[in-house]
């Protein structure tokens, strides 16, 4: 379909049985920096499930069979995402009650659509999101340009970019480790943010401390809950599935019901 200006692959997820989802929110999931509908694997549909809701995965601009980003990420490429491509994407797929579930920029983009389109988003989900840049953050990004170079990460990646892979990753690594990103903040966006938030983080993230997650629960203004998850990294929904999935299932059900 497109939305804005350029063509987006989109993925429904319609369920054949459990609760009927006609008056329930669409959960929207909303990949990281490198991902794709593919990379989410199975965990869209088994959360669906488990909740009885219909749902919606995206590759964004640029990403996966979406339509081709050549151009370096502008300093506020999340900011655009969360405020124009998100935002059309939702309209186009009529959509107006909606669960975000953002994983890495994902969930920094599901922050700032939810505090300036909050008429359309009545509860969001987040996973290892950032609100600012750590010291953490940049060696972590320099160790996955490192892997990038020197292991089969680049292959893994082809699978899904083809041959947008180097693109795709240099323009994100490539952004988050310009001087000029350093400064990046969304803290402001935060105080407008009025619907029930769930904010998940591993203990042992690669990209993000503590911080991140005191950060988004002490500047919202609606009920906001968090986990930091033991024995996890960057990815939750796959290193700690289950625990995972009870978090988000329990959280939707108080949406819903």
């Amino acid at each position: 379909m497109r939305a804005a200006d350029c063509r987006i692959r989109v993925k429904t997820i319609e369920l054949r049985s459990g609760p009927a989802a006609t008056d329930r929110p669409t959960l929207v999931f909303l990949h990281e920096g490198l991902g794709c509908i593919e990379l989410w694997r199975d965990f869209p549909e088994t959360l669906c499930q488990a909740t009885g809701c219909h749902g919606l995965v995206y590759d964004r601009k640029g990403y996966g069979g979406s339509e081709a980003f050549e151009e370096p990420w502008p300093l506020d490429y999340l900011q655009k995402e969360s405020l124009i491509y998100l935002p059309e994407l939702l309209r186009g797929c009529n959509i107006d009650h909606a669960v975000l579930i953002g994983h890495s920029d994902g969930g920094s983009i599901a922050l700032i659509t939810a505090a300036i389109h909050g008429n359309v988003v009545c509860a969001i989900i987040t996973e290892a999101a950032h609100i600012f840049v750590e010291a953490l953050t940049i060696s972590g990004i320099h160790k996955a340009v490192e892997a990038f170079e020197t292991s089969s990460l680049k292959i893994k990646l082809a699978r899904y970019h083809k041959e947008n892979t180097e693109t795709i990753f240099y323009r994100w690594a490539d952004r988050w480790l310009s001087p000029e990103f350093l400064n990046w903040n969304i803290e402001k966006y935060l105080p407008k943010i009025t619907c029930p938030i769930l904010v998940l983080q591993g203990e042992d993230d690669e990209y993000g401390t503590s911080a991140q997650i005191q950060g988004i629960v002490g500047h919202v203004s609606g009920p906001a809950y968090s986990k930091l998850i033991p024995n996890c990294g960057h990815a939750p929904h796959f290193q700690a599935k289950n625990a995972v999935l009870s978090e988000m299932t329990q959280f939707i059900r108080t949406i819903i019901t």
